[in-house]
Order: C-alpha cells, then structure tokens, then sequence
C-alpha cells in the first residue's frame, strides 16, 4: 500500500429477503478515531449486488487516493477481485465465456473506476461470528432492506430483461 496515502479500513456487507428480493447494503468507514456509518434498501435486488454496492460506495465517499482495506464475508466480491476475474471479465467485454456474460457487469464496471482511484486491499471475513464491525454492517444491511424508501435498482431490473 502506498505510505503517503490515508489509511483507512472499511467493513462492508449486503442483504437480500428473499434473495432476490428487497435489498440493502451496510458500510463501516474507520479512519483513526473517526467513524462513519452508510446504508441503502432497495425495492427489488439480489444479495450479490448489495454486497458488491457496498464496498463501491465505501470506496466512492472518499475524496482523495486512499490506501483501503476492504473487509468483506461475499467471496462473490472478494474472489473476484483477487482472483482477478473481475479484470478477466472487463477484458472480454463482460463475457465470463463465449456464452454467458458477467453478471451484475454495470456494477463491476462502477467498481473498477472507483477501486483503480486508490490502493485497495480485500478481506475475506467469515460472516456472523462476532466480528463487531462485521455485525454492524449485517444489522446496517438488513435494517435498510426494510427501509420506508428504497430505491429502484435499476441494473437489476435491467439484467433480467436480458435474461428474460
């Protein structure tokens, strides 16, 4: 990680009930001794792109290059990046193969130009075994999937318009 970059460390996590269903992501920023909490519900969504959302947010409400470690429990999120499937993917055009497309690709793409802004770091965490900032992003999540006014998510509907 880059030495003159900020420091900070983030927690994220993503809901869906019924998966797919309403929706909601869950975000704890940490940076020294400050400490910042984000959520969203949505309509209608899926749990993968609550918990890929949540760690494009994280990352798009810093103003300046970072250094940033992720903590995350969706291998989804944290094997695609590490994997280097996501970048794979952006290569091919959002082909995973010749005839299947990447899904959730509109995020991915929102992703790649916010996570290419700073130095990112992802951590896979086991979910709900006590990690408190961990489980503040579960509770952040869920409460926001039953939030009074969630979004459209827009992408999602989208996508199975093309699957349909």
């Amino acid at each position: 990680m880059d030495e003159d970059r900020q420091k900070i460390t983030i927690y994220t996590d993503g809901a869906a009930e019924p998966n797919p269903g309403p929706g909601g992501y869950g975000v704890v920023l940490l940076m020294g001794q400050h400490r910042k909490e984000l959520s969203c519900g949505y309509e209608l969504t899926t749990n993968n792109r609550m918990e890929l959302l949540a760690v494009i947010v994280s990352l798009e409400v810093l103003t300046k290059p970072c250094s940033v470690t992720v903590h995350s429990d969706s291998r989804y999120v944290v094997d695609s990046v590490v994997n280097g499937a996501v970048f794979r993917w952006r290569d091919k055009d959002w082909w995973r193969t010749k005839t299947h497309k990447a899904k959730n690709a509109d995020l991915w793409q929102r992703f790649l130009n916010v996570y290419e802004q700073h130095a990112v770091e992802l951590k896979w965490v086991p979910g709900h075994t006590g990690i408190p900032e961990n489980e503040r992003c579960d509770q952040l999540a869920v409460e926001a999937t039953y939030s009074c006014n969630p979004l459209y998510d827009t992408g999602y509907e989208w996508s199975i318009k093309l699957e349909g």
